[in-house]
């Protein structure tokens, strides 16, 4: 029997999230595999994710007893994930995000996933005292095996770190294409909307999209834009829509994995004009529920987009409005991309991409 060892990280700080989705998935599927099994390094936590694990504290009594403790739910995580690593009652490690604290402490193979390489891509929208990238290379320089989750994050990895290509695999995000599609009513939508997912940091280029969407709104008066995830729009994302007078016609909705399903099944087209992404796992929660996709024209997105989605220019407002106007005039174009993106689903399938992943650590173990 091999066991793998996951650590707490994205579990603690994500409720919902693509990458501690990522993990939960690769623990349902070792639950389901006669020759594995998992230890999880989380006292408490509230992620989405976990509502079927057992966590110690994860109950009232632990409610009470963190609110009691001056030390956060991270610490305590972390104090637990060092405890099971020098127990050593495990054969594979595979933390969930980057922080180097388990290295002092580890003696089994490492495996880690990239998720992208956008720091160090685009290193002018972060923060310059982020420890991110130094924390990747300490990650990168023990891993024993590396995970890129597309042929661009591998490209990238062995563009800025030096990394032997032989420890690198490259495995595709899946998506369960058999299981039942479940979708929960948002009350008070708008009959036609755009749709936009995820965080609207600098490099996620929602500016542009926001200023085309002003023009396109004038074109189109019952026209309207969802945005979901990325945590409620902060006091410059709320003026920047008041100074371009859109405020009745955005909207931000906090939704569930069901309610998202339900948005992008009844979006008139999805938005993800992003400069740069490892994979872009929205694409995929776009086809299944039979929503088009306008993506802007990067390396990653031609990768994983194929023909199944339309591009544009990610810097020329012009393009974009030019792109989504030929769209919204053209009928015929959403059922194509409908189908062609339901096609290019089959290319992703959730099965394949968490057997590779179990072979990895049956490969180190």
């Amino acid at each position: 029997m091999i066991k793998v060892l996951f650590d707490h990280q994205k579990f603690t700080t994500q409720k919902y999230g693509g990458i501690s989705r990522y993990f939960a998935n690769i623990l349902q599927f070792i639950k389901d595999t006669p020759d594995m099994d998992y230890e999880l390094g989380v006292l408490y936590a509230k992620n989405h994710y976990l509502h079927n694990e057992h966590l110690l504290l994860n109950n009232n009594l632990g409610d009470l007893l963190l609110k009691q403790r001056s030390k956060p739910p991270y610490f305590i995580n972390e104090k637990y994930c060092n405890y099971l690593l020098s127990s050593d009652n495990f054969d594979v490690f595979h933390p969930t995000y980057y922080d180097p604290y388990f290295l002092k402490n580890l003696k089994k193979p490492l495996v880690v996933t990239i998720h992208d390489l956008t720091y160090e891509r685009l290193p002018e929208y972060f923060w310059a005292e982020d420890p991110l990238t130094y924390q990747k290379r300490l990650n990168l320089e023990r891993a024993d095996k590396i995970i890129a989750i597309s042929n661009t994050t591998k490209k990238d990895l062995l563009r800025y770190y030096e990394v032997d290509e032989s420890r690198i695999e490259v495995i595709y995000h899946g998506m369960e294409t058999d299981a039942p599609f479940v979708t929960r009513p948002v009350a008070h939508l708008p009959k036609h909307y755009l749709l936009y997912v995820g965080d609207r940091s600098g490099y996620k280029n929602f500016y542009l999209f926001m200023n085309a969407f002003k023009q396109l709104s004038s074109v189109y008066p019952d026209l309207h834009l969802i945005l979901t995830g990325g945590g409620n729009p902060g006091i410059a994302d709320r003026e920047f829509i008041h100074r371009l007078k859109l405020g009745d016609k955005v909207r931000h909705i906090n939704a569930t994995d069901e309610e998202l399903n339900y948005l992008y099944q009844n979006a008139a087209l999805f938005v993800y004009p992003s400069l740069h992404e490892g994979f872009g796992l929205p694409i995929l929660e776009a086809y299944k529920a039979g929503c088009p996709v306008l993506l802007s024209d990067t390396e990653c997105f031609r990768e994983i987009g194929a023909d199944a989605a339309l591009f544009f220019s990610p810097h020329a407002v012009d393009d974009l409005i030019s792109v989504i106007t030929g769209f919204l005039s053209d009928s015929e174009k959403r059922r194509e991309l409908v189908r062609k993106g339901t096609q290019r689903l089959g290319d992703f399938t959730l099965k394949e991409s968490m057997e590779k992943t179990l072979d990895i650590y049956r490969a180190l173990a």
